[in-house]
């Protein structure tokens, strides 16, 4: 008999959601918690609405927003810092992927101690974490139930891939309203990263029933409605479902992990401060056709989830790669790493420390550095 694993948080999903904030904290015994966001999301008024609700119910707060795009571990120290110094219990990460990512790592250290580095790899974390609640605002990540965080090591520029079901958070808040404020760019770019969790879950090794049912939902409502929600900010319908596709492409990766794209796109970021979903649309179709040998019923069912059309396709794969790289060319998406600044000279020490990320571990198909640099050449 085969034993499942299955790891999530309490998930509070809809439309006003993130005003459930405060309580949901007091809930968890906080009494002063560390609010870690980012520049965009006080800019665009979400963080008035977390201050708003942790008012209401009288929770303490205090602000860490010094970050930047792909967070960094100086980063993290500053936010650990403030954390000390304001004597929080609890940490609520408030934004996309870098506020989460950072609120993870804080968390780690706060009662870990070290460097962020010492964590890099799977089940490093031994003591347990303070309470952490999580609000996302782009459908893009899903770090907001995952076990993962990614953090820069800024001195080797290099991306750390850190996995603990430690660092799975304990309330998870997806409110698509907040997706309203997004740029059709960042729409794009996140929905992307969207569609290559749900593909990369769904093909892993670890991948099981349980996964299998959140990655297959992903896929097809990132299909049916990533086009509409980058072409209107106001498309309601478009950014529920977007919502719901990243929410479930975050449980499934979370379980299942990813492979052989975000392994080379750890080390692309850790080099290239570039979007992360950019990076992700251009390798998938580069990485699926090397990987269709590895599971071609799964790839004549990814067809038919992201065409919609109930028919077996019987060729080599290329009609999944087709439908991705069309998906991708309908929301304006770079099609080539060459786009982006990367050169044939940057394929070998990207080669080198992708083949280490701990994402490659549940490729579908064995995989060499070799394999990795053609890759990249490919996608140049």
């Amino acid at each position: 008999m085969e034993v499942y694993k299955f790891v999530m948080p309490e998930v509070i999903f809809g439309n006003g959601s993130i005003k459930q904030v405060g309580e949901s904290c007091i809930r968890l015994g906080a009494q002063k918690i560390l609010i870690v966001t980012d520049p965009g999301v006080v800019e665009s008024g979400w963080l008035e609405l977390v201050v708003q609700s942790c008012h209401e119910v009288g929770l303490s707060y205090s602000v860490f927003s010094d970050l930047t795009t792909n967070p960094k571990d100086f980063e993290v120290t500053k936010g650990l810092a403030h954390y000390l110094n304001a004597e929080c219990d609890a940490i609520l990460g408030v934004g996309g992927g870098s506020a989460i990512d950072v609120a993870k790592a804080i968390a780690i250290l706060a009662t870990n101690g070290g460097d962020i580095g010492d964590y890099e790899g799977v089940d490093k974390i031994s003591m347990p974490l303070p309470p952490l609640v999580m609000v996302a605002t782009t459908a893009g990540s899903g770090s907001e139930v995952s076990q993962f965080s990614i953090i820069l090591d800024s001195e080797h520029n290099k991306k750390l891939t850190i996995i603990s079901k430690s660092l799975v958070p304990d309330i998870a808040i997806i409110d698509p309203e907040t997706l309203r404020t997004k740029s059709a760019l960042l729409t794009a770019t996140t929905g992307l990263d969207v569609l290559t969790h749900g593909i990369e879950s769904y093909l892993s090794i670890a991948a099981t029933p349980l996964t299998d049912v959140h990655a297959e939902n992903a896929i097809l409502l990132v299909a049916k409605y990533l086009r509409q929600s980058v072409a209107s900010k106001l498309n309601e319908e478009a950014k529920k479902n977007m919502a719901m596709a990243s929410l479930q492409a975050g449980l499934a990766f979370s379980n299942a992990i990813l492979g052989a794209v975000h392994g080379m796109s750890h080390a692309i970021g850790g080099k290239f401060l570039l979007p992360h979903g950019d990076v992700n649309g251009i390798l998938l179709p580069h990485v699926m056709e090397f990987n269709y040998i590895s599971a071609p019923d799964k790839f004549a069912r990814i067809v038919t989830l992201l065409s919609g059309e109930e028919k077996r396709w019987s060729d080599s794969g290329q009609d999944a790669v087709e439908l991705v790289k069309q998906l991708a060319h309908d929301i304006g998406a770079p099609k080539r790493l060459s786009e982006l600044g990367l050169t044939k000279q940057d394929a070998k020490k990207i080669s080198a420390d992708a083949i280490e990320d701990a994402c490659m571990i549940t490729n579908p198909r064995d995989i060499t550095e070799q394999d990795i640099e053609r890759l990249f050449i490919q996608a140049l």
